[in-house]
């Protein structure tokens, strides 16, 4: 699959609603998760395969002094849970953040960066989920449910090392669960999680194996401000997305600055992830 340049806002919106309805027959409800990147030289790559050449062995080093040390948090029973926790609070993790909502991923791609050019990615979770071992794969067909939450996660799969324990042959597999609703700002984003059960393996490099899962629109910088505009009018924005005091400071901020964001990174827009030497992660959907 090509990433596909748009040239308006209704162009965009017909494609993203054309995409969706591909999905119809299989479920009542559109499948399709969402990511923006406000650059397109943003990867689909995990904070943590940043943080080190051999990322691998950190990850295990990581997740357990986190719960050591933040033991008076409650996120929940699972790893799952205290990874979602960790990963909102900045560490780094195999997770990448997506979300229902096309409308919530296109805020992270156009709050920010306005000469450079966006992406907005979708994945059919749905279409992700069929080529999970069949043990997983019978968890979500017995529930009919489209992710999974940490719970049913946490059964089959009680950590990251378990996931890939999984694998069947040399291909990894990929899914979405959703977090717990730790706070408004999870909830606001329909935040939705993926992982890949190889924490050597990025989602850009999974993705590219199974071209025919995602599609991917490219917005210019006249397309990103007309996208812009729209949701500004629809008040998706930074003081509903990130609800507090910061998020309401990086509104008023982007919104009164002269006609364009300069080239930088504003809280609460860069991009749905992290990217090394930018600090994204004001951007994250965590």
């Amino acid at each position: 699959m090509a990433i596909e340049t748009v040239s308006s806002w209704r162009e965009l919106d017909e494609a993203i609603a054309e995409t969706g309805s591909r999905t119809a027959d299989r479920n009542p409800h559109s499948t399709l998760v969402f990511r923006g990147l406000a650059r397109a030289s943003y990867a689909n790559a995990s904070s943590l395969s940043r943080l080190s050449e051999r990322h691998e062995e950190l990850e295990q080093h990581l997740i357990r002094n986190f719960r050591k040390y933040a033991h008076r948090e409650s996120p929940g029973p699972t790893t799952w849970d205290w990874l979602a926790l960790a990963k909102h609070h900045g560490l780094p993790t195999r997770l990448l953040d997506w979300t229902f909502s096309p409308q919530v991923a296109l805020h992270f791609a156009t709050a920010a960066w306005a000469d450079d050019d966006a992406i907005l990615w979708a994945v059919d979770c749905d279409a992700v989920h069929r080529l999970l071992p069949e043990r997983l794969r019978r968890v979500l067909e017995g529930e009919g449910a489209m992710v999974f939450t940490t719970e049913q996660l946490g059964e089959h799969a009680r950590d990251p090392a378990a996931l890939d324990a999984l694998t069947e042959g040399d291909e990894p597999f990929a899914l979405f669960f959703e977090p717990p609703s730790l706070n408004d700002r999870i909830v606001n984003q329909a935040a939705v999680l993926s992982a890949i059960s190889d924490v050597r393996c990025e989602m850009d490099e999974w993705l590219e194996r199974h071209p025919d899962l995602w599609w991917a629109w490219r917005l210019g910088p006249e397309v990103k401000a007309e996208v812009r505009r729209r949701l500004d009018q629809a008040n998706v924005t930074e003081r509903i997305l990130l609800p507090g005091l910061d998020g309401l400071a990086a509104w008023l901020r982007r919104y009164y600055a002269p006609r364009r964001i300069p080239s930088g990174v504003v809280p609460g827009g860069a991009a749905m992830g992290e990217e090394e030497g930018d600090p994204q992660e004001d951007g994250s959907m965590s």
